[in-house]
């Protein structure tokens, strides 16, 4: 099953077309509560058909923006349009839009079939209109026979597939999304990423999901906003905001990054060095830096970037390697964490594959150890 953050070969990505026009438009928005800026002069286009994704900690708004698009809450000042009507005055229940949120909020006393109808029935269609859309919709989510249970009949992943077909089933323009996989457990919610990914690729309804879940954005994405303190910190495919980061609160939120700090001493088209100010090391990067020569920067590599070798006799560290001693080593299954120390009292994390089948390693507590990488993993930061 292809993941809709890795598109096939030759798939659309609008938000690179300058003649494509945005479904949903979110322009200089702005929500207080009190003293409290909860979202801070956001503005952010989202194309027909994306699964973007929202992602942030804790009250860094990712959940008020979500529920400004769904009327529950309106901005102190900006606009929102989605498909070209500006709904600042339209009330939740006039929005084409639909909302499912984390808690599912199934109706304990109905049926699968009748959680799934219940919206239909409110807006008066007729019988057999709604027993086929609940029908299909059923279908879709892999539900079929399962019409007549009641949700505590259901296992999490079963009651979490009723909340999303209730959310399709009024076919809506946009689909919200706040935290939709929170409430399962590791193993369900990898395999419910991949289910949810087929089904909004299969109707081709807009979706817009609220999640502090990286992995989960990673995976499942055509873009994510990472969101702090109310503002968009960067906007990009999972894999452009992964590999280059534009600050280091970016770079050290989304996955694992080693930061370090240094002078920016050659800058150029054809690439960069920053000497460190901690340690007797230079960083090579091969794109040119945010800042010129002389500027104060950080520089951040990925742990999966770098390798982990026994030093040679006499080894110091030099461009892209530094030399320390392995402080702890962590076994996940398929990968070895090391961490390493350095001699200025700092640690980096390098991460190795586990490729073959090994109860000894080559490199243990203690030793003495190299650890480099090449240019193109070094990606440096202007703050």
């Amino acid at each position: 099953m292809q993941t809709a953050n890795v598109a096939p070969p030759g798939a659309p990505e609008p938000w690179r077309d300058p003649e494509a026009e945005p479904y949903v438009r979110i322009i200089g928005v702005t929500k207080r509560y009190g003293a409290t800026v909860a979202v801070d002069d956001v503005s952010l286009d989202i194309y027909r058909g994306e699964l973007f994704c929202l992602l942030g900690g804790s009250g860094s708004g990712k959940t008020t923006l979500l529920r400004m698009l769904a009327g529950f809450e309106r901005p102190d000042q900006g606009r929102i349009l989605i498909d070209g009507q500006d709904v600042a005055a339209v009330p939740p229940y006039a929005r084409p839009v639909n909302m499912m949120f984390q808690s599912y909020a199934l109706f304990p006393h109905m049926t699968v079939a009748q959680n799934v109808a219940f919206g239909l029935r409110m807006e008066g269609l007729p019988r057999a209109e709604i027993a086929a859309r609940v029908g299909a919709m059923l279908d879709l989510v892999r539900l079929t026979g399962l019409e007549r249970r009641r949700p505590h009949e259901l296992s999490g992943g079963q009651r979490q597939r009723v909340a999303l077909a209730r959310s399709l089933v009024k076919r809506p323009k946009l689909l919200l999304l706040d935290e939709p996989l929170g409430a399962l457990d590791k193993s369900l919610r990898e395999q419910t990423q991949f289910e949810l990914v087929n089904i909004q690729e299969r109707t081709g309804i807009t979706f817009i999901m609220v999640t502090h879940d990286q992995e989960e954005a990673m995976t499942m994405a055509t873009r994510l906003a990472v969101m702090h303190h109310g503002y968009l910190a960067q906007v990009g495919t999972p894999a452009e905001v992964y590999e280059y980061p534009q600050t280091r609160l970016v770079a050290e939120f989304l996955g694992t990054a080693n930061v370090f700090e240094g002078i920016v001493t050659k800058a150029g088209a054809t690439g960069a060095l920053v000497e460190s100010t901690e340690f007797d090391a230079v960083f090579e990067s091969d794109t040119d830096p945010p800042k010129p020569v002389g500027a104060r920067v950080f520089v951040a590599v990925r742990p999966e970037k770098m390798r982990v070798r026994k030093a040679a006799e006499g080894e110091r560290a030099g461009t892209n390697r530094l030399v320390g001693a392995v402080r702890d080593i962590a076994y996940y299954g398929d990968f070895f964490m090391f961490v390493v120390d350095l001699p200025d009292g700092r640690s980096v994390r390098v991460s190795q594959p586990n490729l073959a089948r090994v109860t000894e390693l080559p490199i243990t507590w203690g030793d003495r150890v190299a650890v480099d990488w090449p240019p193109l993993a070094t990606v440096v930061l202007p703050e």
